[in-house]
């Protein structure tokens, strides 16, 4: 199925998201000073981006 401009930009940008967002929780990873809640936080935003994605 051939997603339309609009929901292409939509998923390029959930992409993109998801990437940063992926970056970010690698960064936390390797501080030791990183806190749990953080790292809970950004997991769960990542959660909800992947899903978006599937949704589109």
């Amino acid at each position: 199925m051939a997603l339309s401009q609009n929901a292409s930009a939509r998923l390029e940008s959930l992409r993109s998201r998801h990437d940063m967002l992926e970056g970010r929780l690698r960064e936390l990873n390797s501080h030791p000073s990183a806190s749990d809640a953080e790292i809970r936080d950004l997991k769960l935003k990542k959660l909800r981006v992947k899903e978006e994605m599937e949704a589109v």
